[in-house]
């Protein structure tokens, strides 16, 4: 297991930038999958972006690709997603999650989860 912290959300213009960052524990930062998912108010949280062990390979949402850009630090125990031309149906809660072994895109394979951050994109 790793414990991990999300720093960096706030309030933005849709149109505008943030960057979220996750905070992980532990020696073995390298050999976990990280993602991040969002839940917004009614909605079920949902697949953001993940990006893999080894190789960082990266993967996106539909409704992300293009926008988002997910990388992680190593050296830092770090994953970061940068949230570009953020709209509206952004607004949610953001977590990040870890898991060993393949990646995988949805909620149940992650077995370590943040607390979130809100992000709220205004029009």
């Amino acid at each position: 297991q790793v414990q991990l912290v999300e720093s960096g959300g706030g309030l933005v213009q849709a149109g505008g930038s943030l960057r979220l960052s996750c905070a992980a524990s532990g020696r073995t930062f390298s050999r976990y999958v990280m993602g991040w998912f969002r839940q917004a108010p009614g909605k079920e949280r949902e697949f953001v972006a993940a990006i893999s062990s080894s190789s960082g390979t990266t993967y996106y949402a539909p409704s992300v690709k293009g926008r988002f850009t997910i990388s992680r630090d190593n050296a830092k125990n770090t994953v970061y997603v940068q949230m570009n031309i953020l709209k509206p149906e952004d607004t949610a809660v953001y977590y990040c999650a870890a898991r060993l072994g393949v990646v995988r895109t949805t909620e149940a394979a992650f077995g370590s989860w943040g607390q979130g951050t809100q992000v709220t994109v205004s029009s």
